[in-house]
């Protein structure tokens, strides 16, 4: 093909190898999906993006290798106004791209913010009275207190609409709380925990909110983890703790009102995983154009850019699919069926993604100083918390089948 003036649909023809530090591509989108936004959104996620490369990532590895979550960054992240609860002005598309750029640049970061904003100060926002909202969503947004959100228990996580243990009692003018919750995120710095219950009155699940330092409530750290070793997850144990009658979310009369927020932060999470898998083709492509091997960069052999080329692949077919949710989001026609379908579908391929990553850094990539041991491992979290990929796949083969496994 010619390239000239009059053909300007034609492919630039390429001199010699791609200087390492000007790869096409620089943010490796292939599909020019930022197109899709308008021209203050294209802004807003441009000056997002470069805050979360600047500001989190370099922080990243360090305090995951300690476990210590950076206090240090809230009121900056704070500022870049990620929300858009109780701001109104944010696309569902804007909103994912955000969460995207946010998980490539760390899990556990992007982990701690979805916690906090997805489940908890939405949930207060959209099953909260009017009361909660103004008393409690100025600072949660502000990032000034920390919300957490409890639903797993030590036994029950896939089964816990069924089988939760942990009960609410009315007695008078307080609910009193006992259980014990697992795996929650948040749970060991939150100045709030949304703790769900079963009413004994009635039997049905219900939300409440259960202040740090009520009696009878504790939270202990858990430790050793090998994935988003930012985020506090805790053990809480709940002790006949009373909490006021209006700490019950009067939006909550039985467990069919956390579907939306349970759909929502699938959502969440598999923009997550599309952020992880632009973070690892990030680490991999870098060292591969830095990396020398036989005297010229690794980026140079058939092999490394067949695995890259599958793993931006990955990525931008778990991008497409989101993009479309998006619309659906939009619609206001998503349903938990689909949600099921991305999380599993989206995470399924990030796992190959980061792991065709990790391998193109060979030793170095058990390392987290090279920052692909530290993806690799995330991924991990991902691909189960917020409904496992085989509980996401029941649901979608119930969806195309009409056949529940679950009973």
């Amino acid at each position: 093909m010619t390239i000239t003036a009059e053909n300007p649909a034609a492919p630039a023809t390429q001199t010699g190898p791609t200087a390492p530090d000007q790869p096409p591509y620089p943010d490796a989108d292939l599909l020019f999906i930022d197109q899709l936004l308008s021209d203050a959104e294209r802004r807003r996620l441009a000056a997002a993006r470069a805050f979360f490369q600047a500001e989190v990532r370099p922080i990243a590895v360090e305090h995951w290798n300690r476990a210590e979550f950076p206090f240090a960054i809230l009121p900056k992240l704070a500022s870049q106004n990620l929300s858009g609860v109780g701001a109104g002005g944010t696309s569902p598309l804007l909103s994912g791209l955000l969460q995207m750029e946010l998980a490539r640049a760390d899990t556990s970061i992007s982990t701690f913010f979805g916690v906090h904003h997805e489940l908890f100060a939405t949930a207060i926002e959209t099953l909260g009275s009017d009361d909660q909202r103004a008393r409690l969503l100025p600072d949660l947004l502000a990032l000034k207190t920390i919300g957490a959100f409890a639903l797993t228990e030590p036994g029950h996580g896939s089964d816990i609409s069924r089988d939760m243990q942990t009960t609410a009692t009315r007695d008078g003018d307080e609910w009193v709380l006992n259980g014990q919750k697992r795996w929650i995120g948040n749970g060991a710095m939150a100045d709030y925990v949304l703790v769900w219950a079963r009413d004994t009155a009635d039997q049905q699940i219900k939300g409440f909110i259960v202040e740090k330092g009520r009696a009878g409530f504790s939270a202990s750290t858990i430790e050793n983890k090998i994935a988003v070793r930012i985020v506090q997850n805790a053990d809480l144990t709940l002790r006949d703790v009373r909490i006021p009658l209006e700490n019950w979310l009067p939006g909550t009369s039985s467990f069919r009102d956390t579907n939306q927020l349970l759909r929502n932060s699938r959502v969440w999470v598999a923009w997550q995983s599309v952020g992880q898998q632009f973070a690892a083709f990030d680490v991999a492509r870098a060292y591969a154009l830095d990396r020398r091997q036989f005297g010229k960069p690794i980026a140079s052999f058939q092999l490394i850019q067949e695995q890259l080329t599958r793993m931006i692949g990955n990525a931008t077919l778990s991008l497409s699919l989101m993009i479309q949710l998006a619309r659906l989001q939009e619609s206001g026609s998503l349903s938990m069926d689909q949600a099921a379908l991305a999380k599993a579908s989206c995470t399924s391929l990030m796992r190959e993604t980061v792991a065709l990553g990790r391998g193109i850094l060979g030793g170095n990539g058990i390392s987290t100083d090279f920052e692909m041991a530290k993806i690799f491992a995330d991924a991990e979290a991902i691909y189960s918390y917020e409904g496992s990929y085989e509980i996401n796949a029941l649901l979608v083969g119930r969806a195309v089948t009409g056949i529940s496994a679950f009973s």
